[in-house]
């Protein structure tokens, strides 16, 4: 891994903050979503910043790594077009799902809108490290992937996070982006040691680390990147700079943006932690990492990867089915656990589609949110943020809401002049629940 690049200390570019970044000093490098970007229309600030020697990666949330399917070849090709346009040294993804059933289900293909966790088992690893080998062979530079944030814990484990990350790097040579937020999380969440988990994963592949805020409410700890970084993420941070010289550093902020003054303390809080960690007493490297193998061979993994994909994809299904649909439980999940991640899911669902579509939000006032968190309870995303916020809009109509007669007329206008010629009627209704039911099986 020596040929991983220096990034120093960075943040994450936003076009809420695109003028605050840049006026920022000190910062060496950014990190921009890479499904935001058009590789033919860049934003103007990260043209400017790419001028004036800012290194800039794209950060993938969409690709679904930890899903059963393989990795779509629209999505790698789309990720691979924003890494060469923006001259990027890597580019980053997550170890996550982020939609299931599909064709080795044959049901409905669910969305979740959010990162989900993979089960740490053999066959969640056989399948993440078919699909990180696809995804390096299709993208021109390397490949980086990221530890989430998890509310929820899957039954019968077979590892923990440092174990399966480390054999995941063993196997295909990834490179790890490591969130201390998301190990502080976890530690919360799921009662895991990040100490633990530092130990046993291999740092010499980090390629780059992530700091975030959140906060805890009634025990369990929200990763909002909405709110300060809390000294806890920097203790987090404080133990893996005694394990490494991470090559770079960034602050993430999707939301609730605080004044540049805000932004550059963090930044500075940021430095001062890596700096005093760095002075500090070394901790002993981690010759002697614990392992998680069991003796299986290549080979036997590569026979066996189609039958896993199989397993896993409907342990995934069924997951997410709960989630976003209402369907029972799958046994051995914690049920008030899965409410609260259904309700996360919900409501970072809400939040997206009041951005995607501002004009909801407008037309209907505060009634906005209790009516979309009603909807999303029901009803799955089945294509994106924007089909999901004109499927929202046509539920109300059908509805007849809302009461308000100028209102409705609003809504009308806002839908027909983006769905339709005319807004649904009883016979859609009717589709849409028999849709429903059948998802629900």
């Amino acid at each position: 891994m020596n040929d991983t690049p220096q990034l120093g200390i960075g943040i994450g570019w936003r076009p809420e903050i695109a003028d605050t970044v840049e006026a920022l000093s000190g910062v060496d490098w950014v990190e921009a979503v890479a499904e935001n970007l058009c590789p033919g229309h860049l934003p103007d600030s990260l043209v400017r910043l790419r001028e004036r020697g800012v290194t800039v990666v794209p950060h993938g949330v969409s690709l679904g790594l930890g899903g059963a399917d393989r990795p779509d070849a629209r999505r790698l090709a789309d990720l691979a077009e924003r890494a060469e346009a923006l001259g990027s040294p890597l580019v980053t993804e997550h170890i996550a799902f982020v939609r299931a059933g599909g064709a080795l289900t044959a049901s409905p293909v669910l969305e979740a809108g959010h990162l989900l966790p993979v089960p740490r088992t053999r066959d969640a690893l056989r399948v993440l490290c078919e699909n990180i080998r696809i995804a390096q062979d299709s993208l021109p530079v390397p490949l980086a992937v990221e530890n989430i944030a998890a509310l929820i814990c899957w039954p019968d484990e077979e590892m923990s996070e440092g174990q399966f990350l480390a054999e995941l790097v063993e196997r295909t040579g990834v490179r790890l982006l490591i969130d201390v937020a998301n190990l502080h999380t976890n530690r919360v969440n799921r009662g895991e040691d990040p100490a633990k988990a530092l130990d046993e994963l291999p740092v010499e592949a980090i390629a780059y680390v992530h700091v975030a805020g959140g906060v805890e409410r009634d025990g369990v700890w929200h990763d909002t990147h909405a709110h300060p970084v809390t000294a806890p993420v920097l203790d987090v941070l404080t133990e893996l700079r005694a394990r490494v010289a991470p090559p770079g550093v960034l602050l993430e902020r999707d939301d609730d943006f605080p004044p540049a003054a805000e932004l550059a303390g963090e930044l500075t809080r940021i430095r001062e932690t890596i700096t005093a960690a760095a002075t500090a007493s070394p901790r002993p490297a981690a010759s002697a990492r614990s392992r998680a193998g069991d003796g299986v061979t290549e080979e036997r993994e590569a026979s066996d990867t189609d039958a896993a994909r199989g397993r896993l994809a409907l342990s995934e299904a069924a997951l997410l089915s709960s989630l976003v649909a209402g369907t029972p439980v799958p046994e051995g999940f914690d049920p008030r656990r899965l409410r609260v991640q259904s309700r996360a899911l919900a409501a970072k669902r809400a939040g997206v589609v009041a951005k995607v579509a501002p004009e909801l939000p407008e037309i209907l006032g505060k009634g906005f949110r209790p009516a979309f968190l009603a909807y999303a309870g029901h009803t799955p995303m089945r294509a994106g943020y924007r089909r999901d916020a004109l499927d929202f809009a046509e539920s109300l109509l059908i509805e007849g809401r809302p009461e308000d007669s100028a209102a409705r007329r609003r809504l009308t206008l806002w839908w027909r002049e983006r769905a339709a010629a005319r807004p649904p009627r009883r016979a859609t209704r009717l589709v849409r629940v028999a849709r429903a039911a059948l998802i629900g099986r």
